[in-house]
C-alpha cells in the first residue's frame, strides 16, 4: 500500500497550519526575544512599538492569568521571561497587531534593559559550577573497578559530538480562537498534542476540557515539536483568551533557528578494557549534556543516553554516569534518536581507538562482542530475540566485507591523494518510551451506516507514514478495502490524554489501539451476522467485503451486514485503550524492563576523501535492516533513507556554532549545511531481514522512525579511516560532525601529533 499522503503533497493540496482559512479579525502574532543570553531583566520600553501601525496589544509575563510555567519534567520555563533571561531569543514579549509585516516591524521597536549575568556555553564547566538541570545518574553492571586487573588492554579518550537543527520545511506555529463557554482552540504544528493542552490549561489558569488542541499534521518534527510546539501554542492561545479574537502565530525561518532547542551536544570521557582475544571486559563512561537554559525533556534524553551507551556490544562490567549541565543556550529537547546516538558515537570511538592502538580492523572488535541471547543489558532487561549477529553475519556475507575490504586497500596503494575507509555499524535500538506511563495509546472508531469508517487516534502525521498505516491496519482487521477508511486529524476532545508522536511507538501504540477496536467490532457484526442468518459464529469471516461461511460467500456482504446491524440496534462504535505489557523500570535501582522489543541492523559504509583539499564523499552505504514482518515497504524503506541521510548529516557537515556570549552563529542555510541530493550516497542498498518481528509491534512489523539515523555514525568512522589511510601517525580527535576543515586539520597535522577538534575540544557549541 503506497502512502496516502504522497498525492496531495505532490499537487500541493495537502493541508498544514498556515494552509487553514483565518477567521475575520485575525490578529498576528511576533515575539520578541531576549537579545541577551543570560541576565537581569530590569524593564521593558514598549512604548514606540505600542504606537506602531495596526499594533493592538503588546502582552508580557503580566498579562498570564494562570501560571507562567510550561516546563514539563521539571517546572523550570516560563511563557514568558520575568526577572530573568537565561538564553537568547527567549520570548519576553508578545506583539498582537492587524498583519504579520506590522507585528514584526512593532517587534523591532522593543528595547529591553537587561543587567548582564556570566554566560555559560559549555557543559564541562556547568558541571563544575554545579549547574544541573537533575541530579546525575549512573547505569552499573558487574564491577569495572576490579575488573580492569584482568584487562589486557585499557583504552582512554574523549568523545564530542555537536548538536543538530531539525530543520522541518514547517517552522513552528499556531492558530488559536476562542470557543464558547470561555474555551479556546488550537490548531497546532505539534508532536504532543495533549502537551500544548495540558500548558496551555496551566497557563490561562482553566481545566483542560477548556483547551482543544487539533493537529491535521505537520511539516516535519523529528523530535523538534514534541515539547518545544507548547510556547507557541501557549502564546497563541493566551492572546486569543486575553483579546478574545483569533491569533496566528507562525515563526519566519530566522526566529525559528535562534529561538528554539536542538539535538544535545554531549561531551564525554570513556575507558574500555579488552582481553587479549578482543573481548570487552570493562566500560566506563561519563557523559555531560548540554542541556541548554532550562530542563524541556533533556532528563529522559539523558536517560535514553545511558539505556543505549554500550549499543549492540555485552559489556560484563558497565559504569555509565550522566550529568544534565544547564547552560545560557536555547533548552535542547528531542530529536530523532532522543539521546542513543550520542551514547552509541562514544563507544564506537572508544572502540576505534582501541583498533587503531591495538592495529585490528574496529570490526574485528565489534563483530567479537555483539550481543546474544540471555546476555543482560546495563539496565537489567534481558537480551530476547536478539538479531544482532543475524544482521552482522548477513551483511557481512551479502555485501562480501572481506572483498570489499581488499578493494579498498587496493584503491589506497593506487591513489597517493585519495585514500578511501570502509566502516561497519551495528545498531540496537529499544522501542518504548522509557517512561512506563507514555505507553499507551487510544483508538475510536465509528462505522457509518453506508460502510465507510471514520478512525481518530492520539497518531500525528508528520511525514512517517502513520496515517497509511493506521488505515492499514482497520482495513486488514475489519476485512474491507482500504478506500472505505478515513483518518481524522489527531484532536484532544476526540482522542483525550495522548502520549506524543515520538520514541519510535507512535504506530505500535495507537495502531495496536485501532486494531482492538476494529477487532471487537468485527466480533460485534460477526455475531450479528450468525443470529441474523442462524449461521454458526465460529465459521463467520470477512474478507475481501464479503461474509464467508467456512470460506463460502454467505447471503451477505459488508454494507448489507452494517445496514442490518444498524437497523438491530447494534453499537457500530468502539473505542479501544491499549497499554504495552510488561514494561517497568525502577529508577531508585536503576533496573528494569523499559523496552517492548529492540531492533537491530547492520550498515557498512564507504567514503573516499581528497587529500588534498579535504573533502569527502560518502560513496556507498549497504545495509540490513530488522523491519520485522513489513507491511508497508516502501514507507519502511522510506525512513531508512531518510534517517540515514539524517544521521550522515549530524555527522559529517551539520555544524552548529554559538559564540561565547550564547549567540547561534550557524543562524541561515549559507552558514549550517544540511545535506542535499548530491550529499546522498551513490550506493544506497537496504536489505529486510527476514525475522518474525514481534507480537508487541503492530502486525509484528517492527518500529522503523529512529533506528536508521544511527547508521550515520558509520559515515564518521569511514572518514576518519580513510583520514588515516593517508596519515597512519595521525589519530584524529574523536569530534563530529567530522567537517572537511577537521579533515584537512588531521591531513596535515604535525608528524607525531594527535589531531585536536577545532576549538575548545570540550567545548563543542564554541566559535570555531
Amino acid at each position: 500500500m503506497h502512502n496516502l499522503d504522497a498525492a496531495g503533497h505532490v499537487r500541493g493540496e495537502s493541508q498544514y497550519l498556515d494552509d487553514i482559512p483565518v477567521q475575520r479579525g485575525t490578529l498576528h502574532a511576533a515575539v520578541f526575544g531576549s537579545p541577551l543570553a543570560h541576565g537581569v531583566l530590569d524593564g521593558l520600553s514598549l512604548q514606540a512599538a505600542r504606537r506602531a501601525p495596526g499594533v493592538v496589544r503588546i502582552l508580557t509575563a503580566e498579562d498570564i492569568p494562570g501560571e507562567n510555567q510550561i516546563g514539563g519534567i521539571v517546572p523550570d520555563e516560563p511563557l514568558l521571561a520575568e526577572g530573568h533571561v537565561h538564553f537568547q531569543g527567549q520570548p519576553v514579549a508578545l506583539v498582537l497587531a492587524e498583519t504579520e509585516a506590522q507585528a514584526r516591524a512593532a517587534v523591532q521597536l522593543i528595547e529591553a534593559d537587561i543587567t548582564p549575568l556570566p554566560v555559560i556555553t559549555d557543559p564541562r564547566v556547568a558541571q563544575a559550577q554545579g549547574e544541573l538541570i537533575v541530579p546525575p545518574r549512573t547505569f552499573r553492571l558487574g564491577d569495572p573497578a576490579t575488573a580492569w586487573a584482568d584487562c589486557a588492554h585499557v583504552i582512554e579518550g574523549t568523545a564530542d559530538s555537536g548538536g543538530q537543527e531539525h530543520l522541518y520545511i514547517e517552522t513552528q506555529g499556531a492558530y488559536a480562537y476562542p470557543t464558547d463557554g470561555g474555551g479556546v482552540r488550537v490548531h497546532s504544528s505539534t508532536q504532543g498534542p495533549t502537551a500544548v493542552q495540558r500548558h496551555t490549561a496551566r497557563v490561562l489558569g482553566t481545566g483542560m476540557h477548556k483547551v482543544e488542541v487539533d493537529v491535521v499534521r505537520l511539516g516535519g518534527g523529528f523530535g523538534g515539536k514534541e515539547d518545544q510546539a507548547t510556547t507557541w501554542g501557549a502564546l497563541a492561545a493566551l492572546a486569543a483568551y486575553v483579546l478574545k479574537k483569533p491569533v496566528k502565530l507562525v515563526l519566519p525561518r530566522h526566529d525559528d533557528l535562534r529561538m528554539t532547542g536542538k539535538r544535545h551536544p554531549y561531551s564525554s570521557d570513556f575507558k574500555l578494557g579488552l582481553s587479549a582475544d578482543l573481548q570487552l571486559l570493562a566500560y566506563e563512561v561519563t557523559f555531560y549534556q548540554n542541556a541548554g537554559a532550562a530542563a524541556d525533556l533533556s532528563p529522559a534524553v539523558l536517560e535514553r543516553t545511558l539505556f543505549h551507551a554500550c549499543n549492540t556490544y555485552f559489556i560484563p562490567n558497565v559504569r555509565a554516569t550522566a550529568y544534565s549541565c544547564r547552560t545560557n543556550l536555547p533548552p535542547n529537547t528531542a530529536f530523532r534518536g532522543f539521546g542513543g546516538p550520542q551514547g552509541m558515537f562514544v563507544i564506537e570511538s572508544a572502540i576505534a581507538q582501541a583498533a587503531e592502538q591495538l592495529g585490528v580492523p574496529a570490526y574485528e572488535i565489534q563483530r567479537r562482542n555483539l550481543l546474544q541471547d540471555g546476555q543482560v543489558f546495563p539496565y537489567g532487561q534481558r537480551v530476547e530475540a536478539c538479531n544482532a549477529g543475524l544482521s552482522w553475519q548477513t551483511a557481512e556475507q551479502k555485501f562480501d566485507l572481506a572483498g570489499w575490504q581488499a578493494e579498498v586497500d587496493a584503491f589506497n596503494a593506487r591513489n597517493a591523494t585519495k585514500k578511501r575507509g570502509l566502516a561497519v555499524m551495528p545498531i540496537c535500538f529499544g522501542i518504548s518510551f522509557t517512561k512506563t506511563a507514555m505507553n499507551q495509546a487510544r483508538a475510536l472508531v465509528h462505522i457509518y451506516t453506508d460502510g465507510s469508517v471514520g478512525i481518530s487516534t492520539g497518531a500525528v502525521e508528520m511525514g512517517q507514514g502513520v496515517n497509511t498505516k493506521m488505515i492499514q491496519v482497520a482495513a486488514r482487521t475489519l476485512g474491507i478495502n482500504a478506500s472505505r477508511v478515513r483518518l481524522e486529524a489527531t484532536n484532544t476532545t476526540r482522542v483525550a490524554n495522548t502520549s506524543p508522536s515520538a520514541a519510535s511507538a507512535t504506530a505500535d501504540l495507537n495502531g495496536k489501539a485501532v486494531e482492538m477496536a476494529c477487532r471487537e467490532l468485527r466480533t460485534r457484526l460477526l455475531r450479528h451476522a450468525a443470529e441474523d442468518l442462524q449461521m454458526n459464529y465460529e465459521g463467520l469471516d470477512i474478507h475481501d467485503e464479503q461474509v464467508l461461511a467456512a470460506g463460502t460467500p454467505a447471503e451477505t456482504n459488508w454494507e448489507k451486514l452494517v445496514s442490518t446491524a444498524y437497523w438491530k440496534r447494534v453499537s457500530l462504535t468502539e473505542n479501544a485503550h491499549y497499554a504495552t505489557p510488561d514494561l517497568w523500570f525502577d529508577a531508585s535501582q536503576e533496573k528494569g524492563h523499559p523496552f517492548a522489543y529492540h531492533v537491530y541492523g547492520t550498515a557498512v559504509v564507504q567514503a573516499t576523501v581528497d587529500a588534498v583539499r579535504g573533502t569527502y564523499d560518502v560513496d556507498a552505504v549497504r545495509l540490513v535492516h530488522d523491519f520485522g514482518q513489513s507491511f508497508t515497504p516502501g514507507i519502511d524503506r522510506g525512513q531508512i533513507e531518510g534517517g540515514l541521510v539524517q544521521g550522515l548529516g549530524w555527522m559529517t557537515m551539520e555544524e552548529l556554532i554559538y559564540n561565547a556570549d550564547g549567540r547561534l552563529l550557524s543562524n541561515a542555510l549559507s552558514t549550517y549545511k544540511v545535506p542535499d541530493l548530491y550529499s546522498v550516497p551513490a550506493v544506497l542498498d537496504v536489505e529486510f531481514l527476514e525475522t518474525p518481528g514481534h507480537p508487541n509491534a503492530i502486525l509484528r512489523a517492527k518500529a522503523v522512525g529512529e533506528p536508521p539515523l544511527m547508521y550515520g555514525l558509520g559515515g564518521y568512522f569511514a572518514i576518519r579511516n580513510a583520514v588515516r589511510a593517508f596519515r597512519p601517525d595521525v589519530r584524529p580527535a574523536f569530534s563530529a560532525p567530522i567537517t572537511p576543515e577537521k579533515v584537512l586539520t588531521s591531513l596535515y597535522a604535525p608528524a607525531g601529533v594527535s589531531a585536536a577538534a577545532p576549538a575548545a575540544q570540550h567545548a563543542p557549541t564554541a566559535a570555531s
